[in-house]
């Protein structure tokens, strides 16, 4: 199979689709990989590494997109969306529930788009997902840590506080892979902590994972407002995969805040949980409404590109050898683990989440395929 690894063109995103030992991977098992000049240059991979390879530099992303299968990290920009052509298989982040520009051009250009985070493993995780998901979740307090500094418009608390002083109270909604990771971090400041999530057993697990070191509470809306207003960091951490996030944080509850106190929505990929959310660049991350500072940068892992890009290529590297092996008809039909990862393909919408959260009627996947 032909593979195309294009230069990732979103603000300041410098993860690359694949590293050399992907590359070296994919071409020894028989198949042609193209990349564009420069793709992994920011983060230490050059052209020379690829080449090295067996990989063939291009110099545009025309080139890249006549590929049959494209690599990427981040979903396709809009300047990108005239290069898909149909059937043409685009693994990627796609994130689609709360882009209803983006679908709309998947299904115009008839892509077979197989989402990272969407796909699953034999228990029910997101092990495409689960890498970036540790790096957002480590990268959310190291960012609310800094957005909480008086240059930045925060209260000017210190998380860990020092001897005499109280530390500063991190409240993390969601007690997933983001959340856990938060709160390692957290934790490891000496923060005050406290997990909310609507599973107990998860709740049993986190306070026998921490030991004591923090505080778990089942979520309510009582409880999360309680938690709320007087939290110095709150880190929105809540999935349901494929599907947009609840806006659990209303305004009411951030007008209650602390002036000064920050959110970090990592949630905001999939829409955000806090109302007052929108998406911001790495270039201008943070902005201040009633008083309360948002990092709501939609491409969190990409501040730590070079760790997050290994750490996401050794999670894909068996999936995109399976497709380019059997070709995604059979690929997909044959793992139903990677089958929830179609969302898209030829026009219609393979995903129920997509289909519900945007209105576009749901087609089975496995019809779908079996119809080609």
């Amino acid at each position: 199979m032909k593979i195309g690894i294009p230069k990732e063109i979103k603000n300041h995103e410098y993860r690359v689709g694949a590293t050399p030992s992907l590359v070296q991977s994919l071409i020894k098992a028989g198949h042609e990989v193209s990349i564009q000049q420069g793709a992994g240059e920011a983060i230490g991979f050059t052209d020379g590494d690829f080449k090295s390879v067996g990989a063939l530099i291009v110099p545009t992303a025309e080139e890249v997109y006549r590929a049959e299968m494209i690599i990427k990290v981040k979903e396709p920009q809009p300047s990108e969306y005239p290069l898909l052509k149909e059937g043409q298989i685009l693994f990627c982040f796609l994130h689609l529930a709360p882009d209803p520009e983006q679908t709309a051009a998947l299904l115009k250009q008839k892509v077979v788009g197989i989402a990272f985070e969407t796909v699953v493993d034999h228990k029910g995780r997101l092990p495409l997902l689960m890498p970036m998901s540790e790096v957002a979740g480590r990268i959310a307090i190291q960012a609310g840590a800094n957005a909480l500094h008086m240059v930045h418009g925060g209260r000017g608390v210190l998380l860990g506080g020092v001897p005499g002083v109280t530390p500063g109270k991190v409240v993390i909604i969601g007690g997933g892979v983001v959340g856990t990771q938060a709160a390692k971090m957290a934790v490891g400041l000496k923060a005050d902590v406290t997990i909310l999530d609507n599973n107990v057993q998860r709740l049993r697990d986190l306070d026998d994972l921490f030991r004591g070191k923090l505080k778990t509470l089942y979520s309510t809306p009582v409880t999360l407002e309680e938690e709320v207003v007087l939290a110095d960091l709150v880190v929105g951490a809540v999935l349901i995969p494929g599907k947009c996030a609840p806006k659990l944080v209303t305004k009411e509850m951030v007008k209650k805040m602390k002036k000064g106190a920050v959110i970090v929505d990592v949630a905001i990929d999939q829409g955000g949980c806090v109302q007052t959310s929108r998406p911001t660049t790495h270039s201008d991350p943070i902005y201040i409404q009633d008083g309360v500072v948002h990092y709501c940068v939609a491409n969190m892992p990409g501040a730590c590109a070079r760790t997050a890009t290994i750490a996401l290529t050794n999670s894909i590297l068996p999936y995109a050898l399976q497709i380019a092996k059997k070709g995604y008809k059979q690929a997909l039909l044959e793992d139903p683990y990677l089958l929830p990862g179609l969302n898209v393909a030829f026009g219609k919408v393979t995903n129920e989440n997509v289909a519900g959260d945007l209105g576009y009627e749901y087609y089975s996947p496995e019809d779908v395929l079996k119809s080609l």
